[in-house]
């Protein structure tokens, strides 16, 4: 199989962790509509799957994450998603956002659409030698992936205009600077790292650390305010009713590393 026919985004499973690559090194992984369809099927088992606990997103190369939309495509009027993912965005997941957590493992060049993909997952490992940017401005479009609503929650204002107006690319040490990334390693050791980070989340209860995610996420305004502690206090109870709250105190009293059910 030539490289042009080989799958657009891959599933692999190690462990309770779901191995997402998406799959055109050739064209730096540039998003297309049949990989925004085929990284949904892997998001799609990653959420049914309950053996399956975290996701890790990379690239497939050395050279890129991805290198955002595959301008050919915009050239040509093609969309970079396809007509049934108009609701969930690219791959599925962009506007609505996934239950479990997903972890960016930035391997290369990560602009435009690449780190739109970044900003859209929970955590995220990148190497020392990529970049992030939105340089859309210069190509007379905007970052309409999610980048220019997720960016100012991530960084200060002023960052985010740079970023956002300048359409020039930061490194990764900016990106660890600002807080857009959690780790920064070389660049043989970002899956690697990913996975350790995937693997320490995994190990928790995956309930808990579901409706963890769900509460930070919650747009509830100022944490001294009623709705805050409503969300926060039903998640409690419902966390509380599992079987693994009453497993976690459980194992701990007897020694041992506790046995997650998921229910």
């Amino acid at each position: 199989m030539s490289t042009t026919e080989a799958p657009p985004a891959l599933l692999a499973k190690v462990g309770h962790v779901a191995v997402i690559t998406l799959n055109r090194p050739h064209a730096m992984n540039a998003i297309t509509a049949a990989m925004s369809l085929a990284v949904q099927e892997a998001v799609d088992e990653l959420v049914a799957d309950p053996q399956l606990r975290v996701g890790v997103l990379t690239g497939a190369g050395e050279r890129a994450f991805s290198a955002g939309a595959d301008l050919k495509e915009v050239a040509a009027g093609r969309p970079l998603i396809d007509r049934s993912q108009r609701e969930r965005g690219f791959g599925g997941f962009m506007k609505c956002g996934l239950a479990k957590p997903l972890i960016a493992a930035v391997n290369g060049f990560a602009l435009g659409g690449g780190t739109e993909l970044l900003l859209a997952c929970d955590l995220a490992v990148m190497s020392d030698r990529a970049q992030l940017g939105l340089p859309e401005v210069s190509r007379g479009i905007i970052a309409a992936g999610g980048g220019l609503l997720r960016l100012r929650k991530r960084v200060p204002l002023s960052i985010a205009l740079e970023m956002a107006l300048t359409g020039q690319p930061i490194s990764a040490r900016a990106a660890l600077q600002w807080g857009l990334v959690n780790r920064v390693v070389p660049q043989a050791e970002v899956l690697a790292t990913a996975l350790e980070l995937a693997e320490v989340i995994a190990a928790n209860a995956p309930l808990a650390v579901q409706a963890s995610k769900r509460v930070i996420y919650a747009e509830t305004g100022s944490d001294f305010e009623p709705d805050g502690w409503a969300l926060s206090n039903a998640e409690a109870k419902a966390i509380m009713r599992t079987t693994d709250a009453k497993e976690g105190p459980r194992a701990f009293a007897e020694k041992r590393a506790p046995a997650w059910s998921g229910t």
